[in-house]
């Protein structure tokens, strides 16, 4: 960027000093003294660097003799219009200079820092490290003879206190963790990218939205809340959805959820939801799970969660895969064009393969089987080139058209819904690249809603308002200070330059001597941006100071039920049977007599199932802190359910077992497994034991997983083949029976080919759904060709209208 130029119009008062042997000499002694100066500085001309270093410094501290930006700080119409600071351009690099010597490199100093050049931003190869082929060595590079033995006196003899290799490595491992963070402690991470659909320019200027096209680097931490770095990944949660946009104008964290709501309204009320669902101090349990007494009792007092607890007690809680569960930014943000003009809008992710749910008993069997189940699936698609795939939209709506609906878009435990405001698709984020380390990448990026760019700004959402401050606040702490910025996963890739200055483990080195604005020894550099700069939106502010909430914040349920209302009957009875288990583990009957007055507001229906379930009567409804009920504008909304998302995937990077034994049809078991590959599926070879088996034709398949190593949980479907005798060894092994069942009553589609009869009798699951109907999820067939193809089309989705409660199978 050049630097504005600055007209000196101003007369100095003192006498330039004259150039004569005389005065040359003299400068370039005084030149060479860092505690004082001659009256008129030193002459130019001298031909000693020092000296003509000194003159140029006074020559560009003189072209700045005064602040000719001070009267443009006041003033109601200078505070809407920002002016580009000012600064001069130094007559030479040695002005800027911290040292002279700087001229003088090593392999250690490299050359000195060119004009602007920032740290710790672009991209992440200078720090990227490959010990392929090198010799181990110690911290401080020290070759390590033998990394096998403690230094001893003798064989048998004491270890040594001056073993500084023994030292350094133990000291190193015994402070390798850093604090956790207090919720989304436990994460996922991958690089990706966004690709911009067309220019926003009318509504906004953030960069990632200014050209069709445009590709913007990104990298994204999926994370559950409550649960602890090392817990289960498919606990009943809410999941963490955040995306770091490294933006040519700086990085901008849209750091959001996998649900558009949240329990609170008010970030005054975060410390006392997150002590109640963590694990009751007393005796620190459960782990991960909000199925406890303080949890609801917290929010059987605060009727303003109840919308918030439909989508936690929804299969949302339980997603099938981080690649296919929606992202939301929850709060209310505003879209500010190059004009200063604002649009109100709320962000939106959607998975390319869909959203798609576990069922509650499968999640919580993986989670014993597998508890990085979540983590293991990303890792693995990325891997096999299954890029997830993401399309970001937008809900814009004005202030006026804001006011006129029956809830607040300041509240957030409110939606807008589709149906009142659509959602526009603006561009894709594609997950195509896994981190080199886990700790380096996903344990240490630090994400915070006040990481915001030119173009999007903050509304006064109460909870955001929190937010802005708690997680820069928390970073300090887990990072270690405040320049957790400089970690190479935190760093921009545009150019950093202010004044902020040392602090725990700063890895910036400042050239120069000016840390600090405005100056002229550094020609006014780093100067302000002015209009091109961050410039927050001039919101009107013409209220008391007062703690409060507005009176459209009191209304509590009309969500909750519109919610519960747009469910499909299945879904409607999972939500039903979450709230049954989560209440049945409520050791206080008046807290699950509470809850069960507020569900009483939401659905009379819902209420009854919930309480039947617990042996309890409906209680009277809970007093409503609103008078006058609103009306709502939808009474459904289609888009709430998860079924209205199927996706473009089908069977894509799903899993699928195929049972394989001695006598299996070798020419079934290819036919099958080279359909499900050419479909983009991962099926699997699973045996009695992992290892060989001889087909029908006496080839030999490798089994790579067994009935003991991985349970039908792991897997989106199974399928048997036909062979010799059924495969006996499979049909006397009573786990396959087991699989099976599994399989049935997660509502997964089946494959039984050749003599199908007896084995489903066996297992005692139906070919037909409680109506009577064909049930698609179970295909039967003789022919491998024509059966596989039926099963890859019913293999795409839960067939959860074979479900009943209790279950058949």
């Amino acid at each position: 960027m050049p630097i504005p130029r600055i007209e000196n119009t101003h007369m100095a008062r003192r006498k330039p000093s004259s150039s004569t042997p005389a005065s040359r000499t003299a400068g370039r002694a005084a030149a060479r003294n860092t505690d004082s100066g001659s009256a008129r500085g030193v002459p130019k001309g001298t031909g000693d660097r020092i000296a003509e270093r000194a003159a140029d410094v006074e020559a560009t501290a003189e072209a700045m003799p005064f602040n000719a930006n001070k009267p443009l700080e006041y003033g109601y119409d200078n505070a809407h219009a920002p002016q580009e600071g000012e600064g001069v351009e130094a007559p030479s690099d040695d002005v800027t200079a911290s040292s002279l010597s700087e001229v003088n490199t090593s392999d250690k100093l490299g050359t000195r820092a060119g004009n602007g050049d920032p740290v710790a931003v672009g991209p992440l190869d200078p720090v990227r490290t490959d010990a392929t082929a090198r010799r181990m060595t110690t911290n401080q590079g020290v070759p390590v003879s033998d990394n096998q033995h403690s230094l001893k006196a003798g064989l048998r003899g004491p270890a040594l206190l001056k073993d500084f290799i023994l030292r350094e490595k133990i000291t190193h491992f015994d402070h390798e963790r850093i604090p956790e963070r207090i919720v989304h402690a436990r994460g996922s991470g991958a690089h990706g990218f966004f690709e911009c659909y067309a220019p926003l320019t009318d509504i906004t200027r953030a960069a990632p939205f200014q050209a069709k096209g445009k590709i913007t680097p990104v990298f994204v931490r999926f994370s559950t809340v409550a649960g602890e770095r090392g817990s289960k990944d498919t606990a009943r949660d809410v999941r963490g959805f955040a995306v770091k946009f490294y933006t040519d104008e700086g990085n901008w964290d849209l750091v959001g959820n996998n649900m558009p709501v949240f329990f609170i309204q008010d970030a005054m009320k975060f410390p006392d939801l997150v002590h109640a669902v963590k694990p009751e101090p007393h005796h620190q349990m459960p782990q991960a799970a909000s199925a406890h007494d303080t949890f609801w009792d917290f929010v059987s007092l605060m009727p303003e969660s109840t919308h918030m607890l439909m989508w936690l007690m929804s299969d949302r809680a339980i997603p099938r895969s981080y690649r296919m569960m929606q992202g939301f930014g929850v709060h209310t943000f505003r879209f500010v064009n190059a004009q200063g003009e604002a649009t109100l809008c709320k962000f939106h992710w959607t998975p390319k393969l869909g959203t798609h749910a576990l069922a509650w008993e499968e999640a919580v069997k993986i989670s014993g089987a597998d508890p990085d189940f979540h983590r293991r699936d990303l890792w693995e698609a990325i891997e096999a080139g299954e890029y997830p795939e993401y399309e970001l939209g937008v809900q814009l709506f004005t202030e006026e058209e804001a006011e006129r609906y029956s809830f607040d878009i300041l509240d957030s435990t409110k939606l807008i819904p589709e149906e009142l405001v659509p959602v526009q698709p603006i561009g894709r984020m594609v997950l195509n690249r896994n981190p080199d380390n886990f700790f380096a990448e996903t344990e240490q990026v630090a994400f915070c809603t006040a990481h915001v760019i030119p173009g999007i700004d903050f509304t006064n959402d109460p909870l955001l308002a929190g937010r802005i401050h708690s997680y820069v606040d928390t970073q300090l702490t887990r990072l270690g200070g405040p320049n957790f910025h400089e970690i190479p996963i935190n760093a921009p890739i545009a150019p950093v330059h202010n004044n902020q200055r040392d602090g725990l483990h700063r890895q910036a080195i400042h050239r120069g001597r000016v840390s600090y604005e405005p100056n002229s020894l550094g020609g006014g550099c780093p100067f302000q941006a002015g209009s091109a700069g961050f410039v927050s939106f001039p919101e009107p502010v013409t209220q008391d100071e007062l703690r409060g909430h507005p009176e459209k914040f009191a209304e509590h349920y009309n969500q909750a039920t519109l919610f519960f209302d747009s469910q499909s009957p299945a879904e409607q009875a999972h939500i039903a049977g979450a709230f049954r288990f989560e209440l049945s583990k409520v050791t206080v009957p008046a807290v699950r007599a509470r809850m069960l007055a507020g569900l009483a507001n939401v659905s009379a229906d819902l209420a009854a199932q919930v309480a039947d379930g617990l042996g309890m009567e409906v209680p009277e409804p809970l007093p409503r802190a609103i008078a006058k009920v609103p009306q709502s504008e939808v009474d459904a909304s289609p888009a709430l359910s998860m079924l209205a998302r199927p996706g473009d995937g089908g069977v894509r990077s799903r899993k699928f077992a195929i049972l394989v034994a001695d006598g299996v049809n070798g020419q079934t078991v290819e036919t099958v497994q080279r359909a499900l590959l050419d479909a983009g599926a991962v099926p699997r070879l699973m045996g009695v034991r992992i290892g060989p088996c001889v087909t029908d034709r006496g080839d030999t398949l490798d089994a790579d997983v067994s009935l003991e190593n991985e349970p039908g949980v792991l897997f989106d479907g199974m399928i048997v083949p036909d062979g010799a005798d059924r495969m006996g060894e499979l049909r006397m092994d009573a786990r396959t029976l087991d699989y099976l069942k599994e399989q049935y009553r997660h509502c997964k589609a089946l494959l039984i080919l050749g003599d199908s009869d007896a084995l489903l009798d066996a297992a005692r699951i139906p070919a037909t759904l409680p109506d009577g109907g064909q049930d698609p999820g179970v295909v039967v067939g003789g022919n491998a060709s024509k059966a596989i193809d039926a099963y890859i089309a019913a293999a795409g989705r839960r067939h959860w209208e074979r479900e009943t409660d209790p279950p058949r199978v």
